[in-house]
């Protein structure tokens, strides 16, 4: 690997010496990288080893240089290290920030994963009034192929000139994605449009100004003179006695002109591919449209395991929070399936839902969590190793998030602002929902004094509730373990000097961490990355931790924790209402709730638990609630009994079949029941064997009485 950096004609103060210890390789200072020493990048990259350039500014130039450079064969990467590091105030001292950078620029690419394609042709409807509708479609008619559904005539209503296909009356529904839009709608209207001329007589002639220049009758505004029909007796285009006709129609785009607050589809804050709102200003929005012709493909960013699911068990839900986050309303109930389904053409990526999962059923997929471990250990490890202290994470996403980080250092290089502190570590994810605390927490434990998630315009509200609710969590178990401060802060800014005041703030206090870095790898399940951290995090806790001559000084057995999104906790059940009917431990997914097969007995294992709920909504008795906390004794990983009763042993062959307190339940219950009077209700006091030997007993009495 060759890395190649560039003081940016000598506004970086880069050192090359630490830099080149850290990194393990020879680094020579270049100025002009990207013009007269142009020539070190061509000779790099005809070296065949991989080439990491510091610089982003000019990735272009650079990538064109590299096809035009003969015998380039080398794969090329670029960092920043200039708004991230270079420029700020304290840019001198960010050595060790920036050996880190180009340290995880280093690794390798994420793995491949599967794709999701689509298909168009570029079959667009547009939907709106017809004066606006069309002026769109002057647009974006060379390209595509133009369908419009009117929604008034606007202010000055439409061209005459027959352009394009013009749809008309009551839009029922509207659903799929890019290459797959399917609309339906009711031709509901007296003016059929196909056989309209669009001659005018029938607005010259309505007295009651109800036909507009979408050709259409307003029929809150017709008073029933019927001078439109007269008119319009050679074409025969209105006919008052017309039935509603349903129609369903396919598109591969659709751009709606109509606001928000009118439109009753498609108002989650991710939109399907392919559909697209615009204002009748934002050029952009319509550049974009006409690329949407021909195959697409993106990743498929999430990976599911049923059985891990807790979403639902004998159509009772328990977990739902993958279904509530979601802001593309991809993933939806199926409790006759007894699971979520996601559906992979509407996810665009966000990861909340992998975030907020308890038990790792959903994950991440591109990256996975095990190279965003590596990733976050790389930059950790490299940036203690060259001398760095304190160590911030900052994640970010890596469109608005990375543009804010890099005006806010350009704003820093023009001495306007102070710029990413040099112990503040830049982070790029695809979006900044995609990680949650037990990823953090692991981070903590690897070396870093504060996690910091950056949220910009583009993340739906629903994400800030879902990550400050684990932020909650997470900060509850390091408090509760002794580790004072706060560790994890949500950064919700849009302007550069709102980020540089808000990082100026949080890192102006320093917060209590393990005093030994934890060397494990993030796992590929989040349930063992989550016990790896919390095992590390509480063999180091100040409180829990003793000398040989000293007793431990903390004298709780638990922590609490919040109860809105923690994945972990205890299982409270009222032994005077349970019957050990033991269905909590048929529904429960993490096999925290287990029977014994030797004696009638309820038993937890509190580490397994991951608080869905499916317990809850399960047990027939409403004996069963959920204590959301950290159990910091052994207990925690083995099989405690919750509940236990008597045996009840059948009348008739003494055989225990079931427990006590539940035949007296059921007993009392059926007592007054007509079907349960006299030998039938003795039966219920018998196993199945016996209930059925009882009952051919007395059928052939009866026989042999007839008889």
């Amino acid at each position: 690997m060759t890395t190649l950096i560039c003081d940016c004609n000598q506004t970086q103060p880069l050192q090359t010496l630490s830099l080149s210890q850290a990194l393990g390789e020879p680094l020579t200072l270049h100025s002009a990288l990207c013009r007269r020493e142009a020539g070190a990048f061509q000779k790099a990259i005809q070296s065949g080893q991989d080439v990491v350039v510091a610089c982003t500014q000019e990735q272009r130039l650079f990538s064109e240089l590299a096809e035009q450079t003969v015998g380039a064969v080398s794969v090329i990467k670029f960092v920043n290290i200039r708004e991230t590091g270079g420029w700020s105030q304290d840019a001198r001292q960010a050595s060790p920030k920036i050996a880190a950078l180009l340290a995880a620029a280093h690794l390798p690419d994420p793995d491949p994963v599967p794709v999701v394609t689509y298909k168009s042709t570029g079959k667009l409807l547009i939907i709106g009034p017809i004066d606006a509708a069309e002026k769109a479609a002057a647009l974006l008619s060379d390209v595509l192929d133009v369908s419009i559904f009117t929604q008034g005539p606007g202010n000055a209503g439409g061209a005459q000139t027959r352009r394009y296909p013009v749809l008309a009356g009551r839009i029922t529904s509207l659903s799929g994605w890019l290459g797959a839009f399917d609309v339906k709608w009711e031709d509901n209207n007296p003016i059929n449009l196909d056989l309209c001329t669009r001659c005018n007589a029938c607005v010259e002639a309505c007295p009651d100004n109800a036909i507009g220049l979408d050709y259409q009758v307003d029929l809150s505004l017709c008073k029933a003179h019927r001078a439109c029909v007269k008119v319009c007796q050679s074409a025969g285009a209105i006919d008052f006695g017309r039935a509603a006709v349903a129609h369903t129609e396919h598109f591969d785009v659709v751009l709606d002109l109509r606001s928000a607050a009118s439109t009753p589809t498609f108002n989650q804050h991710a939109k399907p591919q392919g559909y697209a709102r615009w204002d009748g200003l934002d050029l952009k929005t319509l550049l974009d449209l006409r690329e949407l012709v021909g195959e697409f493909e993106k990743p498929k960013f999430f990976a599911y395991k049923q059985k891990l699911c807790a979403h639902s068990r004998n159509e009772t839900v328990g977990c739902n929070a993958c279904v509530d986050i979601c802001s593309a309303q991809a993933i939806s109930s199926d409790k006759s399936r007894q699971q979520i389904k996601v559906n992979p053409n509407l996810c665009v990526g966000c990861g909340a839902c992998t975030t907020v999962c308890p038990t790792g059923a959903l994950t991440y997929g591109y990256p996975k969590a095990s190279e965003q471990g590596l990733k976050i250990k790389t930059l950790l490890t490299t940036y203690a190793a060259a001398g760095g202290k304190d160590a911030v994470l900052l994640l970010h996403s890596q469109t608005a998030g990375q543009a804010l980080i890099g005006e806010l250092g350009r704003a820093a290089q023009l001495k306007l602002a102070k710029g990413v502190p040099a112990r503040v570590i830049p982070m790029s994810l695809w979006h900044t929902a995609s990680l949650g605390l037990e990823v953090w927490l692991s981070a903590v434990a690897q070396g870093a004094n504060q996690v910091l998630v950056l949220m910009t315009h583009e993340e739906a509200s629903a994400y800030a509730d879902g990550l400050q609710a684990q932020m909650a969590v997470a900060q509850s178990i390091l408090n509760g373990l002794g580790y004072t401060g706060t560790h994890f802060k949500l950064i919700q800014e849009t302007t550069p000097m709102g980020l540089d005041t808000a990082l100026q703030g949080l890192i102006s206090t320093r917060q209590i961490g393990p005093v030994e870095a934890a060397r494990f790898a993030v796992a590929p399940e989040k349930r063992a990355t989550l016990e790896l951290a919390l095992d590390h995090l509480m063999a180091f806790s100040p409180l829990l931790t003793q000398s040989p001559t000293q007793s431990p000084t903390h004298s709780a057995v638990s922590i609490a924790l919040p109860s809105n999104g923690s994945p972990l906790g205890h299982v409270l059940v009222n032994k005077d209402q349970c019957t050990l009917c033991l269905s909590c431990v048929s529904a429960c997914p993490a096999s925290a709730l287990q029977d014994n097969p030797q004696l009638p007995q309820l038993r937890f294992i509190e580490k397994n638990c991951v608080q869905c709920g499916l317990c809850v909504t399960t047990c027939p008795e409403n004996a069963i609630t959920l204590q959301a906390r950290l159990l910091l004794t052994p207990e925690r990983k083995q099989a405690v009994v919750l509940n236990e009763s008597q045996p009840y042993a059948c009348v008739r062959c003494k055989k225990p079949f079931g427990t006590l307190k539940a035949i007296e339940a059921m007993l009392g219950k059926l007592a007054g029941h007509s079907m349960f009077q006299g030998e039938a209700l003795q039966r219920l006091k018998m196993c199945s064997d016996c209930r059925v030997i009882d009952m051919f007993s007395d059928a052939k009495e009866t026989r042999i009485g007839d008889i």
